[in-house]
């Protein structure tokens, strides 16, 4: 990767391009999250997960979510972790504050794949944020016919307590020095829907079940009432960390409105994926960078 120094000339064209704009549509995928520090590998996982990956052999917090785990207790005793280190507590690294700090005078609006909650975290308006594919903060019921979505974060506190977690100075659940937590929590813990008394899931987008509730349906129609507004305007499109997993929800889109609106900017910022298509080349800016790194060059 080369140093932040080699990018002041795209810096600067980010900043006055910035300054200039009516607006800002931001597209976040995964590598934002994981440029903040959310990593679902190496140190994080092994010192809040340890007992998982000795006793399963789980190597990450993404394919934990998979196991088939031996009974309800223990299943529910992982998403309460699972929850609880990616939602509930801020990111490592300030970058989701440096992104706000870009775009907090300006019209602007973030579309995201992620699950995180980080945006709001930051102080990001909630009316401007629209999670495509759900929340870590929300359970739904597994009865598809029930399209509502329920407050995890009670239930996610009380599991945690019970697993033996503790609160360090700060108020955040951390592992005790004896490393002594249980990996499954009380049955009476095991969360139900409110509704039916019944079992719930994540909502997560995995399959056709997902549950788009009330509150995303109104996200959804915040988010195209501002690209319809800003559909010829001078608006720069923002993409930060989208990768080729979900390409037709950020990256495609976000072509498609750069080549339509010749108005329109396109800046990627990804560490090895940073590309666009020839077409919206003359307005488009593809940083092959660090985004943790590169935003915190940027200082106006």
């Amino acid at each position: 990767m080369r140093s932040t120094k080699d990018y002041s000339k795209e810096i600067e064209k980010i900043e006055e391009t910035i300054g200039k704009a009516d607006a800002i549509l931001i597209g976040a995928g995964a590598g934002l999250s994981t440029a903040a520090g959310l990593t679902y590998s190496g140190e994080r996982f092994e010192r809040f997960f340890f007992d998982f990956a000795e006793k399963y052999g789980i190597r990450d917090i993404y394919s934990g979510g998979f196991y088939p785990f031996p009974d309800e207790e223990t299943r529910w005793a992982w998403w309460a972790r699972h929850i609880y280190f990616n939602r509930y507590i801020d990111a490592p690294k300030p970058v989701y504050y440096k992104v706000l700090s870009l775009v907090k005078n300006k019209e602007y609006f973030v579309l995201t794949t992620n699950v995180d909650h980080q945006f709001q975290r930051a102080g990001f308006d909630k009316k401007r944020l629209f999670y495509t594919q759900g929340d870590y903060g929300l359970f739904q019921s597994t009865n598809p016919k029930i399209k509502k979505t329920f407050d995890n974060e009670e239930w996610t506190m009380k599991a945690m307590a019970a697993q033996g977690f503790v609160r360090d100075e700060k108020g955040v659940f951390t592992v005790p020095e004896d490393k002594k937590i249980s990996m499954s929590i009380p049955t009476e813990l095991i969360p139900r829907c409110p509704i039916t008394n019944g079992a719930v899931t994540m909502n997560l987008r995995s399959d056709d079940t997902f549950v788009e509730d009330e509150g995303w349906h109104k996200a959804s129609e915040r988010y195209y009432g501002f690209v319809n507004k800003y559909a010829d305007k001078k608006i720069v499109l923002l993409e930060l960390g989208v990768g080729g997993n979900t390409p037709a929800i950020i990256k495609y889109p976000f072509w498609r409105m750069t080549y339509a609106n010749e108005n329109a900017t396109y800046i990627c910022i990804n560490y090895g994926e940073a590309i666009c298509p020839d077409q919206i080349q003359e307005r488009s800016i593809c940083i092959d960078a660090d985004i943790a790194e590169f935003l915190q060059s940027i200082k106006r």
